[in-house]
């Protein structure tokens, strides 16, 4: 997808919230720090549309982003971080549950999940939901500039055989090198029904 533009449109965290879904969604989840923010902005080459931190637990609501005027992307709240107070944590679940579970215009999800990690019950829950929700769904494992091209591959087939899908069915992306860019946006036009 050619890129024109893209633009913030509103931050929720309830339903009656939401922006009205004139375009298909694709929704960004996973856990905290995993770098949603920085795959989207790399997506629609945009440095800093998604505010990236390096600091864990800073997406705390439901971000809405208008792309082309023809697609939203959703950066959903990053699970799974210890540090955030747990009165914060209990709402960020149901928060997230709401949105898969009632949003129409949802079209696709893309799991992420940190190379150098095995994906835990989060990742395994919500992948296994999605599945029982018939929602698709794209597993893309983020930061594989840490190893070398050797290292990620066998990466990518363990955690493949984690998730119990195929190690074609999983993209290697790196914000760094762009590496997987092309392939994520084939996917999302796929979701779409572009293709």
């Amino acid at each position: 997808m050619i890129i024109k533009q893209t633009e913030f449109v509103k931050s929720a965290v309830k339903p009656s919230q939401y922006p009205e879904g004139n375009y298909p969604e694709i929704a960004f989840a996973g856990r905290s720090n995993v770098g949603k923010s920085s795959l989207i902005n790399t997506l629609i080459n945009r440095k800093n549309l998604v505010k990236t931190s390096s600091k864990p637990g800073c997406t705390q609501l439901i971000n809405f982003f208008k792309i082309n005027d023809e697609l939203s992307f959703v950066d959903l709240p990053g699970y799974g971080y210890a540090k955030v107070s747990k009165k914060i944590r209990a709402q960020w679940s149901p928060m997230i549950k709401n949105y898969l579970s009632c949003r129409n215009s949802l079209v696709g999800v893309v799991v992420l999940m940190d190379i150098r990690r095995h994906p835990g019950s989060e990742e395994l829950n919500l992948i296994q939901w999605l599945e029982s929700s018939r929602i698709p769904w794209l597993a893309v494992l983020t930061k594989a500039d840490k190893f070398s091209k050797q290292k990620r591959h066998k990466r990518l087939e363990l955690i493949s055989e984690d998730l119990g899908v195929t190690k074609d069915s999983v993209i290697l992306f790196s914000a760094k090198s762009k590496l997987g860019r092309d392939i994520i946006w084939n996917e999302i036009d796929t979701f779409i029904g572009k293709t």
